[in-house]
């Protein structure tokens, strides 16, 4: 798979005053997984303050890896990390798990990730939610360890994106929302019809895949509001 280039740049968040933790269940998990990576308690209270605060930049997201900017105490620096990618054969079977249901990918395209598509993929051998020791991170300030509360104050923003489009997830494990529509497409594609009748849904997810073709340029125009509107019908 060609992962060149496949850079995602979210638009800076606006700070969340009072609870800002997760409230999705993978939310959580993520943020399990960030609280593993860190050092203390101190470092994880100044990274969710910096969080809170809206200090953190827009985040890019590339396939196995993220970085942002940080404000903190009038200086600018910048910190990055990576998360280890699916190899082909894993992402093969996460391609493979989210057609196994034809509602996995109208939920994916509605902002959830289905418990039971993280399990039927870790029952492939493939876990897309990461634990701590896989989120190695940098910054360019001089902190004693990594991570320091400006990755902590990146990774807490990525628990917000995250929750609200697991495609970042899926982004990060290497396997961008383009990426698997393409995949889920020629799957269906280049189904037999035996193997059709044999799953009874691949026209759903065949369905499914040009509702969420059809979302994203809608999301593009409004990101653009001087495009034409006839390329989305």
């Amino acid at each position: 798979m060609d992962t060149a280039d496949r850079r995602t740049v979210h638009a800076r968040l606006a700070p969340r005053r009072g609870a800002a933790r997760a409230t999705r269940w993978w939310g959580k998990a993520w943020v399990r997984a960030v609280e593993e990576a860190a050092y203390t308690e101190t470092d994880l209270r100044a990274g969710r303050a910096l969080a809170r605060a809206g200090r953190v930049g827009g985040i890019t997201v590339d396939v196995g890896g993220f970085v942002a900017s940080v404000e903190d105490d009038g200086s600018l620096v910048t910190a990055s990390g990576t998360v280890p990618v699916l190899d082909q054969a894993g992402r093969d079977a996460l391609v493979e798990t989210v057609a196994a249901e034809s509602g996995r990918v109208a939920a994916l395209l509605a902002g959830d990730l289905p418990h039971s598509l993280v399990e039927h993929a870790d029952q492939m051998g493939v876990e897309l939610l990461p634990y701590g020791a896989e989120l190695a991170t940098t910054c360019t300030c001089d902190f004693w360890a990594d991570p320091c509360p400006h990755a902590l104050a990146v990774l807490y923003q990525l628990t917000w994106l995250v929750e609200a489009d697991p495609f970042v997830l899926l982004h990060l494990r290497g396997l961008p929302r383009e990426q698997l529509l393409a995949d889920l497409h020629a799957r269906t594609v280049t189904a037999s019809p035996e193997e059709g009748a044999a799953t009874g849904h691949a026209d759903d997810v065949d369905t499914a895949l040009d509702a969420a073709v059809r979302a994203a340029r809608i999301l593009e125009l409004l990101d653009d509001p001087t495009r034409a509107v006839d390329h989305l019908f």
